[in-house]
Formats: structure tokens, sequence, C-alpha cells
């Protein structure tokens, strides 16, 4: 299976909104929403996926050959490669009814951890979503990360003693999500959390915690006061606030202040291997996608997935052969070029 029979069926089987572009860029669903759109006018994702393309690679080819290897330590876990499949909720919603939130991140936590990386899993109202997600995750022996909305402390307990069961490599909550809809007005609230707050819920984890949803330094900041061991700079695939910077923008003053303190994940509009190596020459420690996992699973559930991840992978380690980096570790900000 190649990854254009990926997509063609992809289109045969998502719903009406998600076009299963050759490239997802976030203009043929701009404003959609619900679906796979941005808020607003729905720039967002599209200033997301413009920015990583307007930033361009260096080719140096003078350098001693060698075999390169891809491969990432992270939170103490050796991974192929260093993209992960991004959390994704809601899909039979956004993505037509062929999978809900269970099936999505049933095949996609498996075919991930078969392919070397790992998945994030998203988190619902519907508590059936995260014992899913966590029987998933317990599958795999713990290769998958949960990914928790900012419920009240209460509720954050519970699902962390659930999600717990499958010794998970790391625990996540996008803090971003506080701008989503459904989680407003709700009993138990849910919500933006102060710094104490957030460091109330870090301090019950017994796990690395990733903070998703960083834009800032000032947001870095509190993290890293908090106690993160890792944040995401990530604005939500531009879901939950129009007009707001592009990841790509943002993402090296923050790991320039924060590299070595935490470990520094981004998502947001990365699309290909080039992409990851730029992220990782701008200081990010590894990259995460959603949307295209949606389409590749859609278009072939495990072996969509798998064709997608090798794709990502081969052109990855094509940029780096091309650019002079024969590890993970070698790639350098003189390696990309910026106006």
């Amino acid at each position: 299976m190649n990854y254009q029979e990926v997509l063609a069926q992809a289109r045969k089987t998502l719903g009406p909104l998600c076009k299963a572009c050759p490239e997802c860029n976030g203009r043929a669903c701009r404003n959609t929403m619900p679906g796979p759109g941005a808020k607003g006018i729905g720039d967002v994702a599209i200033r997301n996926y413009d920015q990583w393309k307007a930033i361009r690679v260096n080719m140096d080819t003078l350098v001693e050959g060698g075999p390169v290897d891809p491969s990432v330590e992270l939170f103490g876990h050796h991974f192929a490669y260093p993209f992960f499949a991004g959390p994704v909720g809601a899909v039979s919603l956004h993505y037509g009814e062929a999978y809900n939130d269970q099936s999505y991140n049933e095949i996609v936590v498996r075919a991930c951890a078969k392919n070397g990386i790992l998945a994030f899993t998203g988190d619902g109202v519907d508590p059936h979503v995260m014992e899913a997600a966590t029987e998933a995750i317990m599958k795999q022996t713990g290769c998958g990360i949960p990914t928790i909305k900012p419920w009240n402390q209460e509720t954050v307990q519970s699902k962390f003693e659930l999600v717990m069961q499958a010794s998970p490599v790391a625990i996540a909550m996008d803090i971003d999500a506080a701008g989503l809809p459904f989680l407003k007005n709700m009993t138990p609230p849910a919500g933006s959390k102060s710094t104490a707050e957030l460091k109330a819920i870090i301090d019950q984890c017994p796990v690395p915690f990733i903070v998703k949803g960083i834009m800032t330094l000032k947001g870095a900041k509190k993290a890293y006061e908090a106690g993160a061991s890792a944040i995401v700079v990530s604005n939500h695939g531009g879901r939950v606030l129009d007009q707001c910077p592009s990841t790509a923008e943002v993402l090296e003053k923050i790991a320039q202040a924060y590299k070595g303190k935490m470990t520094i994940l981004v998502d947001g509009g990365i699309r290909s291997g080039v992409d990851v190596f730029k992220a990782l020459a701008l200081g990010a420690d590894g990259v995460l996608i959603a949307r295209p996992f949606v389409t590749a699973l859609y278009g072939g559930e495990d072996a969509g997935v798998q064709t997608y991840i090798q794709k990502i992978a081969d052109e990855l380690v094509d940029t780096m052969q091309m650019c002079g980096a024969h590890r993970i570790s070698e790639i350098t900000r003189e390696m990309i070029w910026t106006d």
C-alpha cells in the first residue's frame, strides 16, 4: 500500500468535511467546525502549515558518508523516529462515522507501537473514551501517552488512577483545550489552570507530565515552575483561538530558553519529514502530527498508519543525508534557512 492509495481510500471512508488533501494544509476545510478546520476565519491552521514551508533547509553533501540513524531517546524510552501521533478527539463528529474515539485510539496506538513510535490518545466527556484508550495502551505494554482534558482536580485524579493501570510512558494534559466549547460551563468545571493548580495536578502524577498548549515564553515559564517534564508548543491546530501565531514562529525562542530543562515537543501544520527536520533544527526534541494520522487510519487502518509513518521517516532520513546529519543530535540551527 502506498500513500496515494491510502489517500484514495480515505476519500471514500471519510465524512464530507475532510477532503484527504494530498498534503493537509488547512485550506479546503478552513473554518469548518465541527470538522477538521480551524476557529474563526480559519487562518491559524493555514498559518501553521505555511510558516513551516517558509523555512528552507540548507543542503550540504560535502560531509563524511555513512548510515543515518533517525532514532531518539525520550522519557527514558527508545523510539525509531522523533515524531508521534498527536491526540485526536470526536473523530466520528469531525471525520465521519466509520470510526469513533474508542476504535480510532485502539488502531492508532497499536499501529504506532508496532512501527517504533507512540501515539497520544484523546479524552472526552464520555468516560468510555479514556477507558478504551487505557486498554489500548495497556495492550501495547504502556507504549502510548494518554492526554487528559483540563478537568477539575478531583476528576483529573480519577483519570490518573485509571490510566496508570496501563503504565504509560507519560501523561499529557492539553491545557489549550480550555478553549473548546464543550468544556465551558461544565459540572465539574473544566478549563484554564493557574500555576498553583497545575502544580497540584503534576504533584499527583507518578510519571513524566506533559503540558500541551504552550505558545509563549511566559507560558513555558509557568509550566516549568509547576514541574512539567515536557511541553508541547501547540495552538491546538487553530481550533481554540483565531489569529494567533503559528507554532513555527514561537518554537525557537521557547526552545532556547527551556531546552535541557524540559523536553520540548511541537505540533501544528507539520506535514513532512522535511518539516520534522526543521522543527528539530529549531530546538524541538520531538514532533506531534495529528490530522494526517486520521487520514491515514481512515485510508487503511494499521496498514495506512504504517504507510504514513514510513513516508515521514523516509523524508526525514533523506533530509538528514542531504544536510549532513547522521544522527538526530547532529541536526543544528545552521542546517535551516529563515528569512
